[in-house]
């Protein structure tokens, strides 16, 4: 009697163990599920904050593009008039001037746009206008004068051409790297527009 009593304690202090093994790795269990829940609740919630912030900034470059619209439309309104005055006054004799011209091919393929073309018998002006000009569009105005000539040749337009880049706001750095490429540098003064011709510039030609 005494073994099978000793026996039965075993059996219990082991079941209790067991038992106690088991109830701490439940509760370690339901630990983990209360964190992985409250990740998953976490992870939803950033989920919808980068969705609500990818929204404000779709309509903030919305908004800037519109804005930057303006600024161009305002840019182009300060260098359109009396343009041609201007660069007359200069020694040019320019006998017209267009704005928005498109340069197409055969197909009516777009190769180049053109913000605003001063033209006589022997010169063509190609102006690039910009709120604010940085060195890229510098860069761009060269690709598109070589485009220009290209077409020109094409029709034996054997005219000289020189380019010019406007601004409403230009930096000085900028400026600089527009007369270092040989365009003229237009920029705002009151509610006119300037030609900014530094001593030894020389324009380029193509």
């Amino acid at each position: 009697m005494a073994d099978t009593a000793m026996n039965h304690d075993y059996f219990d202090a082991r079941f209790e163990k067991v038992w106690a093994i088991l109830q701490e790795v439940a509760e370690g269990q339901k630990e983990t599920r209360l964190q992985m829940q409250e990740t998953d609740r976490l992870m939803k919630e950033n989920a919808e904050r980068q969705k609500e912030t990818d929204r404000q900034m779709k309509i903030t470059d919305k908004k800037f593009g519109e804005l930057s619209n303006r600024f161009g439309e305002l840019a182009e309104h300060l260098v359109i008039p009396n343009i041609k005055e201007k660069f007359n006054a200069l020694g040019f004799t320019f006998v017209q001037a267009s704005e928005n011209i498109r340069i197409t091919d055969m197909e009516d393929n777009c190769l180049a746009e053109i913000d605003i073309l001063l033209e006589n018998g022997s010169i063509v002006m190609v102006l690039e206008v910009k709120s604010k000009p940085a060195y890229k569009d510098v860069d761009a105005h060269i690709k598109r004068m070589e485009v220009i000539r290209r077409a020109a040749d094409k029709r034996n337009d054997t005219r000289v051409f020189q380019g010019a880049i406007a601004g409403a706001i230009m930096s000085k750095e900028v400026r600089n790297h527009i007369l270092k490429n040989g365009f003229y540098a237009i920029e705002q003064t009151g509610d006119t527009v300037m030609i900014n011709i530094p001593e030894g510039f020389k324009a380029r030609q193509w």
